[in-house]
């Protein structure tokens, strides 16, 4: 007699996985950073100036956002009236498609974003208690700031943390934010799923 075995399909890991595998990342890391790593409820310097997020960071917010309005109405519609106000002071000079959000891809909007809008602050963060309104769907950007994370330009770090320590000592608290790269995966269903591709802002986010 012939006995049939089905293999179990593995599958794709999910936004929630990612989160939690980047967040015991950032706890290793804070753990073996101590003291050298500053960042505290408070500290919002990494909140002030627009970044680039991806269409997974834009649906994860949206997704934040929504579970907000069902939780607190009043602080959901702050968080959307500061993103509205903030998106109307920079579509005029928004280096990409004011219409569609988009960043452009082009060398010249590409040198213009490095200096645009870095005295803006994120519509997630609230003036009173300089906390994140939005902090367990932050972007991933949010989320591996401060710690020693390596780039295409090296091992950097926030500026206000690691001062005094040795390079060879910031490189021991390095943390591994995606080791399996479970993020492009995820990134390519995500654009799949909203049929939107490429980069956008949080104001932009959170105010449409």
């Amino acid at each position: 007699m012939r006995y049939a075995f089905s293999v179990p399909c593995r599958t794709q890991p999910s936004d929630h996985e990612l989160i939690q595998i980047v967040d015991a990342a950032l706890a290793d890391s804070a753990r073996r950073s101590g003291e050298w790593l500053v960042c505290r409820t408070g500290c919002a310097q990494c909140c002030v100036g627009v970044f680039a997020i991806n269409q997974l960071d834009a649906t994860r917010l949206r997704q934040g956002l929504a579970a907000l309005e069902k939780q607190d109405k009043e602080r959901a519609a702050m968080v959307r009236a500061r993103a509205r106000r903030s998106w109307s002071r920079l579509a005029p000079d928004f280096p990409g498609d004011s219409v569609s959000g988009i960043l452009s891809d082009s060398k010249t909007s590409k040198l213009a974003f490095v200096n645009f809008a870095n005295d803006e602050p994120c519509p997630a963060l609230d003036p009173l208690t300089q906390a994140c309104d939005l902090y367990q769907t932050r972007p991933l950007t949010c989320r591996v700031f401060g710690p020693p994370v390596r780039s295409e330009n090296g091992l950097g770090t926030c500026e206000l943390c690691f001062r005094g320590a040795t390079e060879s000592e910031i490189a021991e608290c390095e943390m591994a934010v995606d080791p399996d790269d479970i993020e492009s995966d995820l990134l390519q269903q995500a654009e799949h799923d909203t049929g939107i591709t490429g980069e956008t802002i949080v104001a932009f986010c959170l105010a449409t």
